[in-house]
């Protein structure tokens, strides 16, 4: 009885006990074994990795990529088509920018002035309407190398409104004058409707009130070449679809530099407009021509001279004399350099003194005039307000707008190319008229009488005066529709250094110097280069000399620059013995100060470094003969060193045409007909 109550007893702790243990069991989460996932160190049961397919989960990985693409794409697709949308309504509003814009260019050379007006308000109207869908896209402006272009875009548009803003303040101030200037549609003089001399005398009376209004398109264009200064040419392809983008944009910025620099400069020249003019009082001139077919360093070798006089606009001009004649009344003392005894010879080697002709032998003009006008005083000539001084290239402009012209006693003159010097007739007959080959014979019997005497042998020059006095008649007389051409002659003859000025008032030469027409060698912070040749043969080559002038510029990781300069003259014609023969050249060539010289090739003889005019010198000799060549090479390391940007300033001689300048500065290349003093600047 006692065992069968302990089986039971022990039955029923087995059955609690598989109870609780079932109920633990229950409790806690059954762990299945993992498939080859190693041992378990504490367990010691080897588990086994869970054998998941691999290709499912490479499906889900693509469809879950694909999604995030489809997203990605559709949101630049969306982009895409907004910015080209955009990018689509700048076009359209370029395009009705540029139709506006022919409109105004065209209105412009039909030189009619309401039309300019309207024109100018459509064209603005249009360009802000540019500009303001411009603005949406101004954000690709930080898009790594695109970004520049559309920088570029914006200075431009910035650049075309102020520069519409400056023709406006031009309208305003040539309207009173638009009868008289040749315009259509504006408001007509009151005065200057009878003759050319009326409408001077009316531009006369009212250059008072332009000067107040320059100020506001000093203003204007200032801002114009800001803006356009921004953009760098080099930033784009020399031909895009066979156009030269690069030369044009150069041309552009060029147009801009210059016109606003002239603007600028003008200012205190119109503010003495009535003392040249001779409103305040009449004003005598005293004016030199120089032959620039006998080049000199002021422009030319001074051949002849007259006593102009002008008041309330009305210029008078007196005989020309042969500045022989000049001569003959002075008495040398100046000392001349030794180049005159070496080269001219003549009357130097006797007593090697300064001649009044030969006095312009500085290259800065109002050094050279301000030595003339106290010197020519002994000689007789006095009292003068200033000097002004022409070549030839001066009446070649004018007679090109005016035509052929009579002169009475002595013909007709025009510009047309003769076989005889393959030359305007105009010059042809200049230089006949001067030659005076052969002797004077004089009487045995008559004291005093000529037998024989070349022709023009007492005044070789009287021409050019009677020459002069009607170019300037016919010019006055001109009907209307020519004066923009004659302005453009005379304006072009001034920037080109056809016409020179030095005035005796101080405020007055500052005026002439400051516009640029003073001949004068200018300062400059950057690399200078003013090419000087002088003519020290008395024949005319120079109506024949064509010069080119390379500048090659190496600039080392330091800064320091090295110039290769060659420069190379050329005479294509044949020796005639009577204008063309063997050309005996003096060069000086001026650069920055403390310039060092490392080689000098291709002159007879070189003059050792000097300094001048606080410029650097390298001078030196050589003979050009007709059909030949003659080229020079100078080796030189510049004073200074340059960081980022290398600026270079080039002086135009007086009295040459328009010699040929190219410039290498690393990889970027300008070429030009030097027409005018320029300044270039290169990025580095």
């Amino acid at each position: 009885m006692d065992e069968l109550i302990k089986k039971i007893s022990l039955n029923e702790e087995m059955d609690t006990s598989h109870s609780n243990s079932y109920e633990k069991h229950k409790a806690e989460p059954i762990l299945m074994p993992k498939i080859n996932l190693g041992e378990d160190p504490n367990s010691g049961i080897k588990q086994v990795k869970e054998n998941k397919p691999k290709k499912l989960d490479f499906m889900r990985k693509i469809v879950k990529h694909k999604k995030s693409f489809l997203f990605i794409t559709a949101i630049i697709a969306i982009f895409a088509i907004i910015n080209f949308l955009l990018v689509f309504r700048v076009y359209k509003s370029g395009v009705k920018v540029k139709a506006s814009a022919d409109l105004l260019i065209q209105s412009v050379k039909d030189q009619d002035l309401e039309r300019m007006k309207k024109e100018a308000g459509n064209t603005e109207k249009s360009l802000k309407a540019m500009q303001k869908s411009y603005k949406l896209i101004t954000w690709m402006g930080y898009i790594p190398y695109f970004g520049k272009y559309v920088e570029d875009g914006t200075h431009a548009i910035n650049a075309s409104l102020y520069g519409l803003e400056a023709a406006d303040v031009v309208v305003n101030i040539i309207e009173p004058y638009a009868d008289i200037i040749g315009l259509k549609g504006g408001n007509e003089a009151k005065s200057g409707q009878e003759t050319a001399q009326d409408r001077i005398d009316f531009i006369v009376k009212t250059i008072p009130e332009v000067s107040p209004k320059t100020d506001q398109l000093i203003e204007k264009t200032k801002l114009v070449k800001k803006e356009i200064e921004y953009i760098n040419p080099q930033d784009y392809p020399e031909f895009f679809s066979g156009r030269k983008i690069r030369e044009q944009i150069h041309k552009v910025i060029d147009a801009v530099s210059v016109a606003s620099d002239l603007i600028e400069k003008s200012k205190p020249l119109i503010a003495e407009a009535p003392y040249f003019l001779g409103t305040e009082g009449e004003r005598e001139y005293l004016v030199l021509f120089q032959n620039d077919k006998e080049l000199r360093p002021t422009g030319g070798f001074i051949t002849a001279y007259t006593i102009a006089s002008v008041k309330n606009g009305k210029f008078d001009s007196g005989d020309s004399s042969d500045i022989y004649n000049l001569d003959n009344n002075y008495v040398p003392h100046i000392n001349a350099p030794e180049e005159f005894a070496k080269y001219l010879k003549g009357i130097y080697v006797l007593s090697n003194k300064y001649r009044l002709r030969d006095l312009n032998w500085s290259p800065d003009f109002s050094e050279s005039m301000k030595v003339f006008i106290e010197e020519v005083e002994s000689a007789g000539i006095k009292n003068v307000d200033g000097i002004i001084a022409v070549d030839t290239q001066l009446l070649v402009n004018l007679l090109e707008v005016i035509g052929p012209i009579g002169v009475p006693g002595y013909g007709e003159f025009s510009t047309k190319i003769v076989p005889e010097c393959n030359c305007p007739q105009v010059i042809y007959e200049l230089e006949s008229f001067a030659d005076i080959e052969g002797p004077i014979v004089w009487s045995e019997n008559e004291p005093g009488k000529i037998v024989y005497a070349p022709a023009n042998y007492d005044n070789r020059k009287k021409i050019i005066g009677p020459l002069m006095n009607s170019i300037l008649s016919n010019t006055l007389g001109q009907p209307k529709e020519k004066i923009p051409d004659l302005f453009e002659a005379v304006f072009k003859s001034l920037l080109e250094k056809h016409v020179l000025f030095y005035m005796v008032d101080s405020t007055k030469q500052n005026a002439v110097e400051t516009f640029g027409i003073a001949g004068k060698i200018e300062k400059y912070d950057g690399d200078y280069l003013y090419i000087n040749d002088a003519n020290l043969g008395g024949r005319k080559s120079n109506l024949y000399v064509r010069e080119e002038v390379n500048q090659e510029i190496e600039i080392a990781k330091d800064g320091s620059v090295n110039k290769t300069l060659t420069i190379t003259y050329k005479n294509p014609e044949k020796q005639d013995g009577w204008l063309n023969s063997v050309l005996p050249n003096w060069v000086r060539i001026y650069v920055p100060k403390g310039s060092e010289l490392q080689s000098f090739e291709g002159v007879e003889e070189k003059k050792g470094a000097y300094d001048d005019l606080d410029k650097t010198v390298f001078a030196g000799f050589f003979k050009l003969r007709p059909q030949g060549v003659a080229k020079l090479i100078i080796k030189y390391k510049l004073p200074f060193k340059v960081q980022r940007e290398y600026k270079l300033y080039l002086q135009k001689q007086p009295g040459k045409d328009k010699p040929l300048y190219s410039i290498k500065v690393g990889k970027q290349t300008q070429e030009i007909s030097l027409k005018q003093d320029k300044e270039f600047k290169f990025r580095i």
